[in-house]
């Protein structure tokens, strides 16, 4: 795979930083007030929260703010794309096997091991304690990491799974802004057949990453939408996830948004891959902020914590960190972590020659994210 080269002043490297920042934390903030619902009937939330339903973080995981696997993975994302970009010049580079150990690193701390135990060469990110939580992951993503076999196209793992756990972790690729948007997909579904082998959950995950690619390049939802059914329009396998997408800018025109006009989304309740991707889209357009957009991304039937992390992806990236709840930032859990990486991916991707070039200053950049 190739990239397209990005020139970047410094206004462009500070609003392509806030766009980062967004995107991940708005992952995080998603993921963690959708975890305080997660898979509870919007009967049973109302129940719970009020007439409203779920309009602040609620406890999960024993605190204000956990996130889930979600955000865990997201991060192991981005990690993976930094270690490929360092990777670049070496003349071994292949993104989805630089992914496919960042992931098997995130599998690695979902196991009972000491610190004692670890392998010390994994890098900055998985020394980070906090992550050594199990928080719900999908059984799909155990599986398909559960061996060093690299799940690809021609050959994925799981190919029965069409949740939505792969597509959950795929907003950093569309942080890929220097790519060219068939590049983007194609490594987005290249590393979700990797424990997700269904048609239709590989190709969502590549749609999410162009259109996080769109607006992140400055595009509105629809426009980025419609860029995104253009590169699946190839595909095949591609007619579910077109028609989730349709179905969820069409849904924009069709009155004021409620739990039932969510629910009309998808089949599943927000199980299957598209449908968890049409509710993310539809929400991240009628939000009035991204307060709103949020509350509607979680308040329904299904998998709230994925919906809202999908959501929130959207909204940062398109609105940039300023616009996110503080209040709820500052309960998220592991905030730093999520900023230090999002930080790490910006200067990678703006200044990587001067981090690890022949001439960069320190070696200490290649200790964090080693070749």
């Amino acid at each position: 795979m190739s990239t397209t080269a990005a020139v970047w002043g410094r206004a462009e490297q500070q609003d392509y930083r806030s766009r980062v920042r967004g995107c991940l934390l708005g992952t995080a903030i998603g993921d963690a007030l959708g975890a305080g619902v997660a898979h509870l009937a919007v009967e049973s939330i109302r129940a719970a929260h009020g007439a409203d339903g779920l309009t602040d973080l609620a406890p999960a995981h024993g605190r204000r703010g956990a996130v889930t696997s979600v955000t865990q993975l997201a991060l192991f994302t981005v990690d993976g794309l930094i270690r490929a970009h360092v990777r670049r010049d070496t003349g071994s580079w292949h993104p989805p096997t630089d992914l496919h150990r960042a992931y098997l690193r995130w599998a690695a701390t979902q196991r009972d091991w000491g610190p004692d135990e670890r392998r010390k060469d994994n890098g900055w990110l998985a020394a980070q304690e906090w992550l050594y939580s199990r928080r719900g992951p999908d059984s799909a993503t155990l599986t398909g990491l559960g061996d060093d076999v690299l799940g690809t196209l021609d050959r994925p793992k799981n190919p029965a799974a069409r949740d939505a756990g792969a597509l959950a972790r795929s907003a950093p690729f569309g942080l890929l802004v220097g790519w060219e948007p068939h590049l983007v997909c194609q490594l987005a579904v290249e590393c979700a057949a990797q424990t997700h082998g269904h048609p239709e959950a590989y190709l969502a995950a590549g749609a999410y990453a162009v259109v996080v690619h769109g607006m992140a390049r400055g595009q509105d939802i629809a426009t980025a939408v419609r860029g995104a059914a253009a590169q699946l329009a190839p595909r095949p396998g591609h007619e579910p996830v077109i028609a989730a997408m349709d179905q969820a800018l069409a849904a924009v025109r069709q009155g004021a948004p409620s739990p039932d006009r969510i629910a009309a989304l998808g089949d599943t309740d927000g199980e299957a891959a598209a449908d968890a991707l049409a509710i993310a889209l539809y929400c991240a357009q009628v939000g009035e902020d991204v307060r709103h957009g949020l509350r509607l991304a979680v308040n329904h039937d299904g998998p709230s914590q994925l919906t809202g992390a999908l959501t929130g992806g959207l909204l940062g990236v398109l609105h940039g960190e300023t616009a996110l709840p503080p209040a709820w930032l500052a309960e998220l859990e592991g905030r730093s972590t999520v900023l230090e990486t999002a930080d790490d991916f910006a200067m990678e991707m703006t200044q990587g020659p001067a981090l690890h070039g022949p001439t960069a200053a320190s070696p200490g950049w290649l200790a964090r994210y080693p070749r």
